[in-house]
């Protein structure tokens, strides 16, 4: 029987089998007939994890998809610790029982929903008056924590060979996000850094703004991937890209000191604190994290007093001035690892001068030619 009411329960529930898998579960109902009707619409997302299920050969609940995609690609993300709490988030929210043909473009925008209403954390302990202050998360961390990844994991089951009826519909629903000004750094803020620097954080600081690396790029370098004699960092970049970066006299200048601090990662700290738990002794170097070099950056930024300069415009920086110093966008394009010129195009304002003043030469040079012909004339 599909559908029963339990003893001392005023609610049907339904069970059934279909493809070899057993389906069963409450309808919230009193009556057979409401009940039947669950019954019926339960039985058609059925037939269609069951049809998707053959098609993949593996189970498409969510959380079984996540370990799977886990296991084979995303634990080797750069910051695999940010992945492992985005695709929880999404576990937790959906269920770890909800298979992925049961989400629709309705759910996944119910999904956008909930996590717009999400704050920004703060590390240490705050009052709820202190919590309910802090902002809400901006459109792209919604977009990035939130969306891609489950659209990540949408991909990852169809490379497994599901097929889903009604995927969401992705373009739709990423949110709008602001075009990204390009900051440049100006000397007394530079200055300002230097002062609030600690010295253990000095070289990587440094790398950060003569290479125009990003962030995760920097922090995880590691002395495999450095080679004085070719003068060349190989490493693998944003969107699995092979990145091939010259080391220059200035880079080679901080890189070098830095040999035998530890026998992998190229930058590291000296805790100013022990911590059993963690096993750090304090005096002793450890490998930099992304959340510590973070932590690091927030700490030095506002003992600086510098404002509306976030740890990305080290790059801008990096990027302008190698624009203006060579005025060629497709160098440029090649020093900052754009995929696409476009994006190096956002920086094209610095040419503005150079523009202006050609354009001031040409007006120059049209007025001498006028000159001469009323001369002749």
């Amino acid at each position: 029987m599909s559908i029963w009411k339990p003893k001392n329960s005023s609610f049907y529930r339904y069970d059934f089998w279909l493809g070899g898998s057993r389906f069963h579960g409450p309808t919230e109902c009193t009556t057979r007939k409401e009940a039947k009707a669950i019954e019926a619409v339960e039985r058609e997302k059925a037939k269609a994890l069951v049809k998707a299920i053959k098609r993949s050969r593996a189970s498409l609940l969510i959380d079984d998809v996540a370990a799977r995609l886990w296991n084979d690609r995303a634990q080797y993300d750069v910051d695999s610790e940010a992945t492992s709490t985005n695709l929880a988030r999404l576990v937790n929210y959906f269920g770890k029982s909800t298979p992925l043909t049961d989400i629709d473009h309705a759910k996944a925008k119910q999904m956008v929903a909930w996590r717009r209403g999400h704050r920004v954390t703060r590390r240490g302990k705050l009052t709820k008056e202190e919590k309910d202050a802090l902002p809400l998360i901006t459109n792209s961390t919604v977009n990035r924590s939130t969306i891609a990844v489950l659209r990540r994991l949408f991909s990852f089951a169809k490379d497994e060979g599901a097929q889903f009826e009604h995927e969401p519909k992705w373009t739709e629903l990423f949110l709008p996000e602001p075009e990204e000004r390009v900051r440049e750094l100006q000397d007394g803020e530079a200055a300002a850094f230097d002062e609030a620097m600690r010295d253990d954080y000095g070289p990587f600081f440094a790398f950060v703004r003569a290479s125009g690396l990003r962030l995760k790029e920097c922090v995880t370098l590691r002395w495999s991937e450095v080679n004085f004699g070719t003068r060349q960092i190989v490493r693998i970049g944003k969107g699995g890209r092979r990145v091939v970066f010259p080391i220059t006299d200035s880079i080679r200048d901080i890189l070098w000191p830095l040999q035998g601090q530890h026998p992998e990662s190229v930058f590291t700290y000296v805790a100013v604190y022990g911590n059993k738990r963690l096993k750090r002794v304090r005096g002793q170097r450890y490998p930099l994290t992304y959340s510590g070099a973070k932590s690091a950056w927030q700490v030095m930024r506002a003992l600086a007093g510098v404002k509306d300069f976030r740890f990305h415009d080290f790059r801008h920086d990096f990027g302008t001035k190698v624009l203006r110093d060579t005025g060629n966008l497709k160098l440029a394009q090649k020093a900052l690892n754009h995929r696409d010129i476009k994006s190096t195009l956002r920086y094209a304002h610095v040419l503005d001068e150079d523009v202006a003043a050609a354009v001031e030469r040409v007006a120059k040079s049209q007025k001498k030619s006028q000159t001469k012909l009323r001369e002749v004339g």
